[in-house]
């Protein structure tokens, strides 16, 4: 029974990502948020940053004082900015679990689809593991290899098989 009522709130969430674009998926709603990786930034008064605006709207919010910033924009590494990158899937995340009176921890599969060549290296696993723990997922695998199918998809396999 406590087995049963835990998996209605096991969050699964598969993130893919590209240098210009941030596929994630709640496996069980089948919800996708699937947009440029961009974060228009501001500052206030004190110097604090402010998000104005997320994803493709980033694209029309930047100004002299809006800055807009893609995280996983580098020449030699899918990660560039971990700070915007972690502000980035926690806005993700909130946006696919639609969270109201308690807060899911989600488990978060990561999958960097590009500049792979000659795999991760530990440093970049680590901030990918770190970027999801940031945004508020429970337990992150980052997988290297083919699209995972969403049908069928299961955290659990694909842990043991990483």
């Amino acid at each position: 029974m406590l087995n049963k009522l835990s998996s209605n709130f096991d969050a699964q969430i598969y993130i893919q990502i590209w240098e210009n674009r941030i596929k994630a998926t709640n496996i069980k709603t089948g919800k996708v948020y699937d947009e440029k990786p961009l974060l228009a930034i501001s500052l206030n008064e004190k110097g604090t940053k402010l998000i104005e605006a997320v994803g493709n709207d980033a694209l029309f919010a930047e100004n002299s004082k809006i800055k807009v910033i893609n995280p996983f924009s580098h020449e030699r590494s899918l990660i560039s900015n971990f700070e915007i990158g972690e502000k980035l899937l926690q806005h993700i995340i909130g946006l696919l679990l639609q969270q109201s009176i308690f807060k899911l921890r989600p488990r978060v599969v990561i999958h960097p689809m590009e500049k792979l060549e000659g795999g991760l290296t530990i440093v970049e696993e680590r901030a990918f593991k770190e970027l999801a723990i940031g945004a508020g997922a429970r337990e992150v695998i980052v997988y290297q290899g083919s699209e995972l199918a969403i049908h069928g998809f299961n955290f659990d396999n694909i842990k043991s098989n990483n």
